[in-house]
């Protein structure tokens, strides 16, 4: 089952909220790891090999994982996709 949105929530919330609620559903591909991202740091709920970036949708492996916004629980690529998701976020 997933989750449904939650109408009181923004949007930067709101994208925090599904994910947290969905974090059980199976990741979609095989290694895929499932993260907490906190500020600086993050918790492995799923281990596994890589992440999948927010904006570009590349795999980023796990060692190479440095851009993420503890906010939406999101990851980036790189400093690019990272600041492209900021600006359409804060406009």
């Amino acid at each position: 089952m997933t989750a449904r949105p939650n109408p009181r929530l923004d949007p930067g919330a709101q994208a925090a909220y599904l994910r947290f609620m969905n974090m059980h559903a199976k990741p979609s591909l095989p290694d895929q790891a499932v993260l907490h991202y906190g500020d600086g740091e993050y918790a492995v709920m799923r281990p596994g090999k890589f992440v999948i970036c927010a904006v570009s949708g590349r795999q980023i492996p796990l060692e190479a994982l440095r851009y993420w916004n503890p906010r939406t629980q999101e990851a980036y690529a790189g400093p690019q996709e990272a600041t492209a998701q900021w600006k359409k976020l804060n406009g």
